[in-house]
């Protein structure tokens, strides 16, 4: 039974935070509790903004001790707010900022409340990235415990690829370092398993050298050709070598319905012209002018910040694709222009290249074998239309389900039930299981996509 967070576990652990805790009742409180989906509501009983790893252990021992829900942030992305522990503790990272670049061995010590911008913003100092995602207000954090999609996923891997090494603390309040060599079952289920395993207050990433300027654009189809443009896209896209990037959507301007492929290459802008002129020739005999120029890097990650901005109301599903028959063509071209929202997307975000070179079983990432991440979206701001864009989001994605392979990128996952989160894990679920088991027993993190214990 939850026992009250009552004035005494408050006054300790507001005694041993060297950060900020925030109560109802504060000023700080209303605006403390949104996250980026503006339809997520929730009331915790606090929020500990920690400012280093200590903070974490005095936080999470004071929510066991008062047996409080705990959930954990730090973009606070999450389409489903899983980041808020209603009537719980939010133990926050956010302000935990620390970034230490070793130029030699290519490498950032980075704390966890960095978001992608000032992860791109340390790295680019020095012409150096990973692959990390593609908004620059999310947060390292579950990004890369979800796996981590981005631009440069298809020539190095996901965030969680380029992991070496995290700090992480147990359900227990045990500080451990994980690694290949330490703890490595731990780090296994680290890359990919979420936040099931433990509060990870730094990571280690492998980085790159990629220069600041990439080669980036985009192409904007009419409607009427939306057919051609898309199976263009996609023919192209599944053949492209692992130096591009090509994603694809569904999206209305200005009232038009349209189709638009995004293009990303590292590298000399004549290889890359040369890559894509098959595309852009393609393009340009279906009536559209491609945009394709040399840009920052950090201006393209940031790029879709405007479309996606916080405070807004978001409805997603996603599932991975590995073709697109014309049958899935025809169900696209039905469903979208049925949409609820001017503001709503269908998305296609292109993974496959390196990401699926990596063994299925060598990560608790297992959608390795995917081409694209299919997801509907809807975007609105009156809370009287949530229920209709839901619905849209929901009969698109079930009209695209019989040309899905069944599984789901955890990052993309809403409060969808126990059957899709065993969707983003397959084979390896069994083994997660069992290291839930090993570190988790009790659930003590339970306020995520979840993975129960294995009986043993």
């Amino acid at each position: 039974m939850t026992k009250d967070f009552d004035s005494g576990g408050i006054a300790r652990l507001a005694g041993r935070l060297k950060g900020e805790l925030v109560l109802p009742g504060d000023a700080a409180y209303e605006q403390s509790r949104r996250v980026w989906n503006g339809a997520v509501d929730k009331h915790p009983a606090a929020i500990a903004y920690c400012l280093c790893t200590p903070d974490v252990v005095a936080s999470l021992c004071e929510a066991r001790e008062a047996n409080l829900p705990v959930s954990v942030r730090s973009g606070g992305h999450n389409v489903a707010g899983k980041a808020v522990a209603e009537g719980g503790l939010v133990i926050d990272l956010s302000r935990m900022k620390s970034r230490v670049i070793d130029e030699r061995r290519r490498t950032i010590l980075s704390d966890a409340g960095l978001t992608l911008a000032e992860f791109d913003g340390a790295t680019q100092t020095l012409g150096l990235a990973t692959t990390m995602g593609v908004n620059g207000t999310t947060g390292i954090a579950g990004l890369t415990l979800g796996g981590g999609f981005g631009k440069l996923g298809r020539r190095f891997g996901l965030a969680c690829d380029n992991l070496i090494s995290a700090e992480v603390v147990t359900a227990g309040g045990q500080v451990l370092r994980v690694s290949a060599e330490e703890n490595a079952d731990l780090f296994w289920g680290l890359r990919g398993g979420g936040g099931n395993f433990g509060i990870v207050t730094a990571f280690e990433y492998q980085l790159h050298p990629i220069g600041t300027e990439v080669v980036s654009g985009s192409i904007a189809f009419p409607w009427l050709r939306a057919r051609e443009a898309v199976r263009l896209f996609w023919n192209f896209a599944v053949t492209a070598p692992d130096d591009l990037n090509i994603d694809g959507a569904l999206f209305t301007l200005n009232g038009e319905r349209m189709f638009g492929i995004s293009v990303f290459h590292v590298g000399p802008t004549e290889r890359a012209r040369r890559m894509l002129a098959p595309l852009l020739s393609g393009a340009e005999k279906l009536g559209a002018q491609p945009r394709v120029a040399r840009l920052p890097y950090r201006q393209v990650q940031t790029g879709g910040d405007a479309t996606f901005p916080k405070g807004r109301r978001y409805f997603w599903k996603a599932q991975f694709m590995r073709d697109l028959p014309d049958e899935a063509i025809d169900v696209l071209l039905d469903h979208y222009p049925r949409a609820s929202s001017s503001g709503a997307l269908t998305v296609f975000q292109q993974v496959g290249g390196a990401i699926s070179r990596v063994p299925v079983g060598a990560t608790a990432y297992v959608n390795r074998d995917a081409q694209f991440d299919c997801f509907p979206v809807a975007i609105w701001d009156d809370p009287a239309e949530d229920a209709a864009h839901a619905a849209w989001v929901r009969d698109m994605c079930a009209a695209l389900a019989p040309f899905s392979t069944g599984g789901v990128y955890v990052n993309n996952l809403g409060d969808e039930g126990p059957a899709r989160v065993r969707a983003a894990y397959g084979v390896n679920w069994t083994r997660l299981s069992e290291l839930k088991a090993a570190y988790d027993p009790d659930n003590v993190f339970s306020g995520n996509q979840n993975i129960p214990a294995a009986r043993l």
